[in-house]
């Protein structure tokens, strides 16, 4: 990256861009874009202003540094930090070849940091963070660690000369956007490290000082910190210590208040690092979780109640890769910071009471996943066989609850569960949601909900179903994931072929008689339906006016992938669900043992 005050764009003749500074020294991009030759003046105007206004390019205001002669040398960093290659592929006048445009660029962090055999913290944690937040993560292992929920038991540093291999393997083939530091263990590999991003610039450098490990175990000892000061930070964009290692840092100054904390951030600051935030998760004086963040002009406080959970190993990498992936992603950096308390927080809040080791540091579940795997089973077509689909209008009028709904329908032996209510507003309707998955998981029944992909992702519910005016099915399973059901409405054969394209589990097809519950819906009939069936690839479920007088002849039709019914009124339009969902469960039986 290159600053306004010194940047000028060179007009030889010649496809390879050149940054020129003030003094005349020409510093050539590593590669060769497809860029235009500069025909004119007002022409290397326009680009030279088009490359400042990219959202890569920050000046950076430059801050005395009275430490040792070293640091002078470092703080020239910053100065010549190449333009990321991007700012260049998406300027208007490149022209790219058809080969580039089918390429999507993907924000990249690289974490240079040690592994937890645990995979709580180090760089299991940030390829984990950075995957949450939609961000690539490659590594470069510094340690490798012996360490579990009870502590570490053992370190294993990585020679200094492959640590320098993996960062050149990395470096020179994938240029990441951001460098996220975590563990360094022995100054040879902080030199290392630093020689690197001279040789090879990224947009930012984030810096987590590892010192002490969550499990109070030291990962760095003191000779680091010198490293750390007169190297490292001053080339930091961030850097990210808590309590000890802020401490640390200022050769043991104790911090005990948030004015201590302010003092601590701004004494840090003056070391190198463009911004400073000390993370005050252990301040012993303060009822919140308060996190000072300091950019060399303001003070900013992140203040946030405190989570009451053991499982809090590696929350300090979790914060500083995220960071990292945001700014990846062209974040500011206030922005950046904002962003990561507010997903640790979250993935505090979520894993606080997982299960994993015995010891008294836990991990967290930064993909917020693991408690939905609980008491799921995979999708069975069987389970379509007594579809019960719930209706809010019916409910009123019979003064029942979604939830007594639900539970009356299972005990009268519904197989499959969907709530379709569209007169109840947002946030009952989720409420109403995650008590009808409780019931549903005991008797181990699929819940789906209706057009509401908010809904079922916020409830975790077993899967969705769409209709055609509705999201694509492709798209529902992105969002949705792999293991969640998705069913389609299919009135066409043309229908259920796009459904089994986009990766639907089963279709619902009809109307097949005329029904109430939807206005001006088109019916298809018995032989409709057996054509759907026919063409379809996909397990069917028939709906549309079915009850106990034509149940039979709807499963009479002799087609294998046909699975079952689909039913509101003739359950839910009644006094008592349970009798009337028994009733027509004796029906379906009888109908397939003629059919057999």
């Amino acid at each position: 990256m290159l600053y306004a005050t010194n940047c000028r764009i060179s007009s030889e003749e010649s496809q390879v861009i050149r940054w020129v500074d003030s003094h005349g020294q020409k510093y050539p991009y590593p590669w060769t874009p497809h860029f235009p030759k500069a025909s004119s003046i007002s022409h290397m105007a326009h680009l030279c202003s088009q490359v400042l206004s990219t959202s890569f390019f920050t000046p950076k205001p430059q801050i005395p540094v009275l430490l040792s002669p070293g640091v002078a040398c470092i703080k020239s960093f910053h100065q010549y930090r190449f333009l990321h290659i991007k700012a260049m592929q998406e300027d208007k006048f490149s022209t790219p070849t058809s080969c580039d445009e089918s390429k999507v660029r993907v924000p990249h962090v690289l974490t240079v940091a040690g592994s937890d055999s645990g995979a709580g913290a180090g760089i299991q944690a940030d390829i984990k963070a950075c995957a949450a937040r939609g961000v690539y993560c490659s590594t470069v292992i510094t340690a490798v660690t012996a360490q579990n929920t009870a502590g570490v038991q053992g370190v294993n540093v990585v020679p200094e000369d492959f640590v320098a291999e993996q960062l050149r393997s990395v470096l020179s083939d994938m240029p990441p956007n951001v460098v996220k530091t975590g563990m360094l263990p022995s100054t040879g590999i902080v030199k290392t490290l630093c020689q690197s991003l001279k040789e090879f610039p990224v947009q930012a450098l984030v810096v987590d000082p590892v010192m002490v490990s969550t499990s109070g175990h030291t990962l760095a000892g003191p000779s680091i910190l010198d490293s750390f000061r007169e190297e490292l930070l001053p080339m930091a964009d961030i850097v990210t210590p808590n309590l000890k290692e802020a401490s640390a840092l200022l050769g043991g100054v104790p911090l005990e208040t948030i004015a201590d904390m302010r003092s601590a951030a701004k004494a840090i600051h003056d070391i190198g690092p463009r911004n400073v935030l000390v993370k005050g998760g252990d301040l012993p004086a303060s009822l919140d979780a308060v996190d000072v963040f300091y950019d060399g002009n303001d003070f900013y406080e992140f203040r946030s109640s405190r989570i009451m959970t053991p499982n809090t190993h590696g929350t300090g990498c979790t914060l500083a890769s995220t960071v990292a992936a945001e700014l990846a992603k062209g974040s500011q950096m206030l922005s950046a910071v904002k962003v990561a308390k507010r997903y640790v927080e979250a993935v505090l809040s979520y894993s606080k009471n997982i299960a994993i080791g015995g010891g008294c540091q836990g991990p967290m579940d930064h993909l917020l996943k693991l408690k939905s795997n609980v008491q799921r089973r995979p999708f069975d077509p069987c389970d379509l066989f007594l579809y019960a689909v719930t209706d809010s209008r019916m409910n009123k009028k019979w003064g029942r609850s979604i939830v007594d709904a639900v539970k009356a329908a299972i005990e009268g032996g519904a197989s499959i569960i969907q709530l379709r209510e569209k007169e109840v507003e947002t946030g009952g309707f989720l409420e109403a949601a995650k008590a009808c998955l409780k019931i549903c998981r005991v008797h181990g029944v699929p819940l789906l909900i209706n057009d509401r992909i908010d809904v079922a992702l916020a409830s975790d519910a077993d899967g969705i179903h769409i209709g055609q005016s509705d999201m694509p099915a492709h798209v529902a399973r992105a969002l949705l994931g792999p293991d969640k059901i998705i069913g389609v409405s299919c009135k066409t054969p043309e229908h259920a072929q796009q459904a089994w394209i986009d990766g639907a589990d089963y279709i619902g097809s009809g109307g097949v008689y005329p029904t109430n519950t939807k206005e001006n819906n088109k019916t298809i009939g018995l032989d409709g339906l057996k054509t759907v069936c026919v063409s379809s690839k996909l397990p069917v479920v028939a709906i549309g006016g079915i009850g106990m007088s034509n149940a039979q002849a709807v499963m009479r039709l002799g087609v294998p992938n046909l699975k079952g019914v689909a039913v509101v009124s003739a359950l839910f339009d009644r006094e008592c669900v349970t009798t009337e969902t028994r009733k027509l469960l004796e029906v379906l039986k009888e109908s397939t043992k003629i059919a057999n």
